[in-house]
């Protein structure tokens, strides 16, 4: 079953990729650009990747994001983490950046995207993964500072895929971002939001109502209203849950009380997905293995997850079925109906 775990095609959702920044890149970007680090080796900043809830996993998050300062460190960033992609099988990937992370330090836009941008056109060269990239707003500054964000998007708009919502969710709401969000679809973007995950299961109505988002981000608190989980499985509502992400940030106490199994036989569009790997203990590969250790799921339903994420993407219908087309290839050759 791990073997058919590792080769089994994956599609990634949720991935913001400043969280997949390993301490020892983070070493050797700050030596590059003469940043100093709180730490003294790259085993200090390994354990201080231990932490208690979401609030100081953000403030090492963006700590750890002041050593990107050129185009070279974005696209190194970006680069190692397609590194990642091809060793889990990840054919598809759909990632995250928060350019007010950069921004508010002086880094311009442009240096941001340029960097990530190339090394997503590089790994669909080289490696055979496609991409699409989403921009978040971060959810604890203002509406306003948000408008500005946009504002600087403008000229890669052929770029970008969507727009997103992260951060902090306690405290701020989806309709804070309800009018940003509104600009957006009018740009034709598409719009994912983080909902649910610490907050309440009102969050996730309000993003799919208030900001009319493609995807809810998490999802799991779904459960504390039984009519919305149906109301999800009918209309096929993509979730992006990230397993080890919600035992890190004790979303879940264990792996074990997780509910994406149960999600996924009530027949929601669950996926399954990293969020901020270098921090929440491993890349897809860890995932699906962490929830086969703890639920043992079948290989049909673990096939599933990949054919949601699919169904989700943000891909024409030809890319689609060029991905179902090698995950059916996969599940024949592995006498799986």
């Amino acid at each position: 079953m791990e073997d058919f775990i590792r080769r089994l095609p994956k599609v990634e959702l949720h991935l913001h990729i400043e969280g997949s920044m390993e301490p020892e890149l983070m070493f050797e970007l700050a030596q590059r650009n003469n940043v100093s680090l709180p730490y003294a080796s790259v085993e200090e900043a390994r354990n201080a990747y231990h932490f208690q809830d979401l609030q100081s996993f953000l403030d090492i998050y963006y700590q750890g994001a002041d050593v990107l300062i050129t185009e070279r460190d974005f696209f190194d960033l970006t680069w190692a983490y397609l590194m990642r992609c091809k060793a889990d099988n990840v054919i598809h990937t759909e990632i995250f950046f928060d350019p007010q992370t950069h921004t508010a330090r002086g880094i311009a836009f442009d240096t941001v995207i340029n960097g990530i941008y190339h090394a997503l056109k590089q790994g669909e060269k080289e490696l055979g993964i496609t991409s699409q990239l989403i921009m978040c707003f971060l959810r604890h500054l203002s509406e306003e500072a948000a408008f500005e964000t946009l504002e600087q998007a403008k000229p890669h708009l052929n770029r970008i895929v969507g727009v997103g919502l992260d951060s902090s969710e306690l405290g701020n709401p989806p309709e804070k971002f309800a009018r940003v969000f509104a600009e957006a679809l009018s740009l034709g973007l598409k719009t994912v939001a983080h909902a649910g995950e610490e907050g309440p299961a009102q969050n996730i109505r309000d993003a799919i109502s208030l900001l009319h988002v493609s995807r809810v981000d998490h999802g799991v608190q779904c459960v504390q209203d039984d009519e919305l989980v149906s109301e999800l499985a009918l209309s096929r509502m993509p979730l992006t849950v990230c397993p080890l992400s919600n035992i890190k940030l004790r979303v879940f106490d264990s792996m074990t009380d997780h509910n994406i199994i149960r999600l996924l036989d009530r027949g929601l569009c669950v996926t399954i997905n990293s969020d901020d790997p270098a921090f929440f203990g491993g890349y897809m590969t860890d995932n699906f293995l962490a929830l086969y250790h703890a639920m043992a799921p079948t290989r049909s339903q673990f096939a599933q997850f990949t054919r949601n994420a699919i169904e989700a993407a943000f891909v024409s219908p030809e890319a689609k079925q060029a991905m179902m087309q090698k995950l059916d290839d996969f599940t024949v050759v592995n006498h799986l109906h």
